[in-house]
């Protein structure tokens, strides 16, 4: 009844935040399995039907269904996780086909980033999640339409940079009554994505939390500074604003 107002602005409107954010309710809300199993099916129709919403303008929309059906590929019942881990499959090629079969861009860095977020958030990353993991790759092997085209090594190289981040949170599992340790795996996390301020931010943000949580606040500000000159320079870089990172020199000398 409303595709038209949705389509306004290339699906860039507050009328479609609100429909997604209600198809989003479903899955914040605990579900059972066959409810889940509508919902999947809603979410495909919806990411076919209006795919600029998620993979033009702004990745918001994009990251938060990343964020949410990542969840539920973690999830108890195997039919959730099978339901999910498709509809992710779906997502990835959709993008690749907006992108007019050249690269999956968006939904790569929105993953990455969520799962991110829902290590510091959910403690992902057991059996169960990788078994997900693996259904997608199977996806990807056996898709025949995609057989001639890069698809399936770009879906291979996610599954295979996620599974990386989660060896590196496996190790600060083991460390996470040395808070010291934990920090300095994250750190080194955080700048193995220097060239992503994306992810560098989000992996700063989950270090400024556990700093937080142990009492060093100086050390969580000191974190949220290095955002904030992250966020400087790129709106420099875009000639929004003009003193970049060095805004922050007054503050502390480590920010270079």
């Amino acid at each position: 009844t409303f595709q038209r107002q949705l389509q306004q602005s290339d699906c860039q409107n507050v009328l479609m935040k609100k429909v997604f954010d209600t198809h989003m309710l479903f899955l914040q809300i605990n579900q059972s399995a066959a409810a889940l199993k509508h919902i999947f099916a809603a979410l495909r129709l919806f990411v076919g039907k209006f795919p600029s919403a998620f993979f033009q303008g702004q990745a918001d929309l994009c990251g938060s269904l990343c964020y949410e059906i990542l969840k539920c590929c973690n999830h108890r019942s195997r039919s959730t996780q099978m339901e999910a881990s498709a509809l992710l499959y779906f997502f990835m090629r959709k993008n690749f086909e907006f992108n007019k079969q050249r690269s999956i861009v968006r939904s790569h860095l929105q993953l990455i980033k969520a799962v991110s977020q829902l290590i510091a958030d959910a403690g992902i990353g057991g059996s169960r999640f990788q078994h997900s993991l693996a259904i997608i790759n199977n996806f990807a092997n056996g898709d025949k339409q995609m057989k001639n085209v890069n698809f399936p090594a770009e879906v291979k190289d996610l599954t295979k940079r996620i599974r990386t981040v989660l060896m590196a949170t496996a190790q600060m599992k083991e460390h996470e009554k040395d808070p010291e340790m934990l920090v300095d795996l994250q750190y080194s996390l955080a700048n193995s994505y220097a060239s992503t301020p994306e992810l560098r931010r989000t992996w700063l943000e989950s270090m400024a939390k556990i700093h937080a949580r142990n009492g060093d606040l100086s050390e969580a500000a000191m974190c949220y500074i290095h955002i904030a000159a992250l966020i400087a320079e790129y709106l420099k870089r875009k000639g929004l604003f003009s003193m970049g990172w060095p805004a922050f020199l007054s503050i502390t000398p480590n920010i270079k």
